[in-house]
């Protein structure tokens, strides 16, 4: 009887992960689909039997996940944003010092700006559906501690003023934020894009010490 009951939990067990697995696919195809039309044609142009078409789905999977296109514009908008972020965190693992990784970060930031998937959804669809405070709190969630960590390394370093971390990393993600709307909807984005970095850079060398600024960069 033991050994029954054993086997009956084991059972029991392996067809709660194969449900757990099966719904994961289901959630990344119906994600993976929406990405890419909407990166395509934008929110509104897509429709939401048109997603579950293109995911091999039914429309009742699409409103089971997420309860709507909306839930899955936000589901899609926040791995992007995942993305970006272990994509700048790894990419400024190079830099000589931790004000150099944020530089090299902004750089990767405003060049992910130019890709028509970032622009469209992260910076065109996103905020607009979602609204501000939302599409701002997904942001925070992936980019804010990337932002504070460096800074309290540059701090620690003597690359930059001390002060509170905090603070200065929700003015820096607001200015990076800003920035990426101006170039998202400028009529000439890579022109712009080089007058919105070398802006930035003279904001981050602001925050160097007194001395290190007489002295030049390092």
């Amino acid at each position: 009887m033991k050994v029954k009951e054993k086997g009956s939990g084991t059972t029991s067990g392996a067809s709660r992960r194969s449900q757990a697995e099966r719904s994961q696919a289901t959630r990344e195809a119906l994600i993976g689909a929406a990405r890419k039309l909407f990166a395509k044609r934008g929110y509104a142009e897509v429709g939401t039997e048109e997603i579950v078409r293109a995911a091999g789905l039914t429309r009742g999977a699409l409103y089971h996940h997420f309860g709507g296109k909306r839930e899955l514009l936000a589901a899609v908008y926040e791995q992007i944003e995942r993305e970006l972020a272990e994509r700048i965190a790894s990419g400024a693992l190079d830099a000589t010092d931790p004000l150099e990784a944020m530089r090299a970060g902004t750089e990767m930031f405003l060049d992910a700006c130019l890709e028509p998937e970032v622009q469209r959804i992260v910076l065109l669809d996103a905020p607009a559906v979602l609204g501000w405070e939302r599409w701002r709190a997904i942001a925070a969630e992936h980019g804010l501690g990337l932002i504070e960590a460096t800074l309290q390394a540059a701090m620690e370093a003597g690359e930059i003023v001390e002060g509170p971390v905090k603070p200065l990393a929700h003015i820096l993600m607001g200015a990076f934020d800003e920035a990426a709307m101006v170039v998202a909807r400028a009529e000439d984005p890579v022109a712009t894009r080089a007058e919105i970095a070398a802006t930035l850079d003279v904001l981050l060398e602001g925050l160097r010490p007194r001395a290190r600024k007489a002295g030049g960069r390092r």
